[in-house]
């Protein structure tokens, strides 16, 4: 008869106060680096001279009137590209969701020979370089006549937005009971109809998820906008590069601080669909 030597059983760290004070510290000083470059900008947007530098010189709102074009009769060109970029993100969230919602079901959902290399292939843009995008894109539209159209820049932004629907949505299907789908095929749904009628309301949480990163990769994207926007598409971060470039004014400032703004709206937006999808 064989005795058994069971493993000595570890001890459990227990959780102390102190270890406590000190995660949160150190979670403080990470958040304080994150933060920091936009309690710098913030400020300085509110500069009353024609300077960038911190801190600011008293306050004043003419480099907001400025970006809005307030007192200028030619319009403002910060609008106008403004508009521009959302147009190509709205146009960019729609195409990518449309392909990479399409490509997420059998990604999901299907077992065939060389599934494998079609994730990767899909994957590819979000490990690569994307100046490697850029120029190889660049090169595509030449022949093409792209360069310099809106067009151009949304096909673009689509190779940079879709593998994130594709990842969402797939995470999406991953977690859905099939037998709802089954449940409506037995009682007479087609394929498409179940498509339309179950699953996509279903996983609507994911595809919206999926459209909003979409949206802004599309909206804060500058290297490839800098390789095929030419002089008649330029979007708002290719005219922030260009003022970069020739003139540093608070007005820079403006354009970060509304940025910022507007990517923790929509952050902001995406974790309370994620939270109605759990």
């Amino acid at each position: 008869m064989t005795a058994t030597v069971s493993p000595p059983r570890r001890r459990r760290v227990g959780w102390t106060p102190g270890r406590h004070a000190a995660l949160a510290l150190v979670a403080a000083l990470v958040a304080f680096y994150l933060v920091f470059p936009l309690l710098v900008t913030i400020p300085i947007s509110f500069n009353s001279v024609r300077r960038v530098g911190f801190p600011p010189k008293g306050f004043s709102l003419q480099w907001y009137e400025e970006f809005l074009g307030i007192g200028d009769p030619s319009g403002s060109r910060w609008l106008s590209a403004t508009w521009l970029s959302v147009r190509i993100a709205v146009a960019t969230s729609v195409l990518s969701t449309v392909l990479g919602g399409l490509a997420a079901i059998p990604v999901a959902r299907a077992s065939f020979w060389g599934k494998n290399l079609i994730q990767t292939l899909l994957l590819l843009p979000l490990v690569l370089p994307v100046i490697v995008l850029a120029v190889g894109i660049f090169l595509f539209y030449v022949p093409l006549g792209l360069l310099g159209s809106p067009a151009g820049i949304v096909f673009g932004h689509s190779v940079l937005a879709i593998p994130y629907v594709t990842l969402i949505v797939a995470a999406t299907l991953k977690n859905f009971d099939v037998r709802l789908e089954w449940a409506a095929m037995s009682l007479g749904a087609s394929r498409a109809r179940t498509l339309w009628s179950v699953t996509i309301p279903l996983v609507r949480p994911g595809i919206l998820a999926g459209a909003l990163f979409a949206f802004l990769t599309s909206f804060d994207e500058l290297l490839i906008a800098l390789f095929v926007s030419g002089t008649r598409a330029v979007t708002l971060p290719r005219l922030l590069w260009d003022f970069l470039r020739t003139e540093a004014s608070p007005v820079i400032a403006v354009v970060s601080t509304l940025l910022t703004l507007f990517s923790v709206l929509a952050v902001a937006l995406i974790a309370l669909v994620q939270r109605e999808r759990r």
